[in-house]
C-alpha cells in the first residue's frame, strides 16, 4: 500500500516535467506560456520544477493552451513507455552505461519523444539483427532473400490497439446496428447472419468440404458474390466468420479511418490491422456490449458462462471482456496475453497496467506457462511485480476449432487478469485470501529487467546488479549476485 501510495504521489510530482517536454515540443518559450495561462514566469517555472502543485484548474488550462487532452498527462502511458525501456536496457548492450530505474523514468518524463525514438531505434536495431542472421541462414543454404528491416506489422497493430485501449466505439456502432437490423438471435445466430448477407449484398454462404478447400477456412469470391465456409468450422466458428465478412464490408469506412492511425507504417500492418478490426466487429455482433456486460456482470465474469451463452469460444469471451471500456459502463479492466509453449507472446493488451515482455523472453513464473501442464483447466494465481502491485491472474490453454486429424493445431494459451483490487469481482478468487502476501508469486517481465536476484528460475542476470560469481559459492543460480545470497 505505501509502495503504491507513494507512486501516486510520484505520478503528481511529475506533471511539471510533462508541462515543460510538452511546451518544449510546441516550441514556445516559458514565458508565452506563462501569458497565457495569466502567471508569472517565475511561477510556472516552480511548476515545471515541481517545486509548486499544478492544480486541477490550471492542468486543464494548460492542456487547452498546448492543443493536448488530459491523456497527455496520464501516468500510464509513461508506464507503458518505462516498462519498454527498462526491457530494452536490459539488453547486454547497455551493461556498460550502468542505466538505473531513474534514469529511465527521468527520461520519459522529460523527453518523451526521445525516450520513444530510443524505442524506435531499439526496434530497428533488433529487427536489423534478426534479419542480418536470417540472411546469414540463407546464404548458408545457398538461398536468396530480401532484407527487411521495417518494424514488425504484429507489433504495430498491436500497439494500436493498446494506444486505443482495445475500445473502439465506432465499431461497436456498427455491430449494433447489423444486430438491431438483422434481428439477431444469439440461438439462431448462423443463419440470420447468413440470411442478412444473401438479402442485403447478394452473397450466398457455401460450406465446402476439407479436402475442396485445402488449408483455407473462409474464402470470399466477390465476382461470383459467394462466400465459402470449412466444414471443419463448427457452428460457433461459421457465426464468427460470417460477421467477420460482414465487418469487412459494411464497416470499411470506418476500418480504413482507423488504419490512417500513423502508428501504422505500412500496407503489411494496415492491412493486419484490418483483420483484426473486423474481427473486433465480429465479436461484437455475436457479444453485444449492453447484453455482455450485464451478463458479465452478473456471472461473475464466468467465462465458461459466457461462452456458452453466447455461442463462442473461451478465446473470443477472453478478448471480449478487455473491451469493454465504453466511458460510464466499463468492465473490469483486464489484460490478456496469448502464448505459445516455446514463449512466443502473439496477442497482448493491458488494461491493468502490467507489463508484458516486447523484446525478450517472458518470465516463467508466469501461470500462463504452467497452463500447459493441464490443458483446458483454468489456473489461478495472485502475482506480484517488482513495484509490489499485486495482480489476480487466470490462464488457460485453448486450441483453434478448425482442425482434423492431419491438421491438428498445437495448443497456445491465454493469460487474463486485473489488479487485486477488481479481483472479488470475479468468480475464480471467490476462496481466496487476496490480503494474505503468503499466497502472492513474484513474477517479474523479463529476467533482465528484473531486481530479483534470489529467483530460482533466472535465465539471464539482472543489470540491475553487478554480476558477481564466487566459485566456493552458488546460490538458486549462477547468476545470484554476493548481496542477495544473504538475502
Amino acid at each position: 500500500m505505501a509502495i503504491r501510495k507513494a507512486s501516486k504521489q510520484g505520478d503528481l510530482a511529475r506533471l511539471g516535467e510533462k508541462v515543460r517536454a510538452l511546451r518544449r515540443q510546441r516550441e514556445m518559450s516559458q514565458a508565452q506560456l506563462a501569458e497565457r495561462l495569466g502567471i508569472s514566469g517565475s511561477y510556472l517555472n516552480l511548476i515545471e520544477a515541481n517545486k509548486r502543485p499544478l492544480p486541477a484548474t490550471m492542468l486543464l488550462r494548460v492542456a487547452s493552451e498546448l492543443g493536448v487532452d488530459l491523456g497527455a498527462f496520464s501516468s500510464e502511458v509513461d508506464t507503458r513507455a518505462e516498462q519498454a525501456l527498462r526491457e530494452v536496457f536490459g539488453d547486454p548492450l547497455f551493461e556498460p552505461n550502468g542505466l538505473t530505474n531513474a534514469d529511465v523514468r527521468e527520461l520519459v518524463a522529460a523527453a518523451p519523444n526521445a525516450a520513444q525514438a530510443v524505442l524506435s531505434l531499439y526496434r530497428a536495431y533488433k529487427s536489423a539483427r534478426e534479419s542480418t542472421d536470417t540472411l546469414a541462414a540463407r546464404m548458408h543454404d545457398d538461398e536468396a532473400g530480401a532484407i527487411t528491416l521495417s518494424r514488425a506489422p504484429t507489433e504495430e497493430v498491436n500497439d494500436l490497439i493498446q494506444a486505443r485501449m482495445n475500445h473502439f466505439p465506432d465499431l461497436e456502432a456498427q455491430a449494433e446496428r447489423l444486430v438491431r437490423d438483422a434481428r439477431l438471435e444469439t440461438d439462431d445466430m448462423y443463419r440470420g447472419l447468413a440470411q442478412w448477407l444473401q438479402r442485403t449484398h447478394g452473397i450466398e454462404v457455401t460450406v465446402v468440404r476439407s479436402v475442396d478447400e485445402r488449408g483455407t477456412l473462409r474464402r470470399y469470391d466477390p465476382a461470383m458474390r459467394r462466400l465459402y465456409l470449412s466444414e471443419l468450422l463448427p457452428t460457433r466458428s461459421r457465426s464468427f466468420q460470417l460477421a467477420h465478412q460482414i465487418g469487412l464490408l459494411e464497416a470499411r469506412p470506418e476500418l480504413d479511418r482507423i488504419c490512417e492511425d500513423p502508428l501504422l507504417t505500412s500496407p503489411e500492418s494496415r492491412a493486419l490491422a484490418r483483420v483484426a478490426l473486423a474481427n473486433y466487429v465480429a465479436s461484437a455482433v455475436l457479444m453485444p456490449y449492453t447484453s455482455f456486460l450485464r451478463a458479465a456482470r452478473d456471472e461473475r465474469y464466468d467465462l465458461d458462462v459466457l461462452s456458452r451463452r453466447f455461442r463462442v469460444g473461451f478465446e473470443q469471451v477472453c478478448h471480449r471482456v478487455t473491451t469493454l471500456r465504453r466511458q460510464g459502463a466499463e468492465g473490469v479492466p483486464f489484460h490478456m496475453m496469448r502464448i505459445d509453449v516455446a514463449g512466443n507472446i502473439s496477442k497482448r493488451f493491458s488494461a491493468s497496467g502490467i507489463g508484458f515482455a516486447r523484446f525478450s523472453g517472458a518470465c516463467p513464473k508466469w501461470n500462463v506457462f504452467v497452463a500447459f501442464n493441464t490443458p483446458g483447466m483454468i489456473r489461478i494465481q495472485v502475482s506480484e511485480m517488482p513495484d509490489g502491485q499485486k495482480y489476480f491472474c487466470l490462464a488457460r490453454t485453448v486450441q483453434k476449432d478448425a482442425s482434423g486429424y492431419l491438421h491438428q493445431h498445437p495448443l497456445q494459451a491465454i493469460g487474463l487478469g486485473c489488479k487485486v483490487e477488481h479481483a472479488s469481482e470475479l468468480v475464480y478468487a471467490d476462496g481466496v485470501d487476496l490480503s494474505s502476501d503468503r499466497i502472492a508469486i513474484e513474477v517479474g517481465v523479463t529476467c533482465r529487467s528484473c531486481e530479483r536476484n534470489n529467483c530460482a528460475q533466472r535465465a539471464h542476470p539482472s543489470v540491475r546488479h553487478p554480476l558477481s560469481i564466487d566459485e566456493n559459492l552458488r546460490g538458486p543460480t549462477i547468476y545470484t549476485s554476493a548481496r542477495s545470497r544473504g538475502g
